[in-house]
C-alpha cells in the first residue's frame, strides 16, 4: 500500500521528541550524572540524522530502481 515506506524513518524523530516526551519527562534516574530527560533528548538528537540518512538512502535506491 505505501509506495515509499522508507519515509516512515522520518517518524522516528517525531516519536522520540514528541510522542515519548510525556513518558520520559523526569529527572530520575540519573545517567552519567545527567538527568534522564537530557540524556533522552541527546539520544534523539543523535538518532535524527541517522533516520534522515536511512530515508535518503531508501529514496535513492528507489530512484535507481526506476531507471
Amino acid at each position: 500500500m505505501i509506495k515509499r515506506p522508507h519515509l516512515l524513518w522520518l517518524l522516528v524523530p517525531f516519536v522520540l521528541y514528541i510522542g515519548a516526551l510525556p513518558f520520559v519527562n523526569r529527572v530520575e534516574p540519573v545517567v552519567l550524572g545527567l538527568p534522564f530527560l537530557f540524556v533522552w533528548l541527546l539520544a534523539a538528537t543523535l538518532l535524527t540524522p541517522v533516520a534522515v540518512w536511512l530515508t535518503w538512502r531508501g529514496d535513492r535506491r528507489m530512484r535507481e530502481a526506476r531507471r
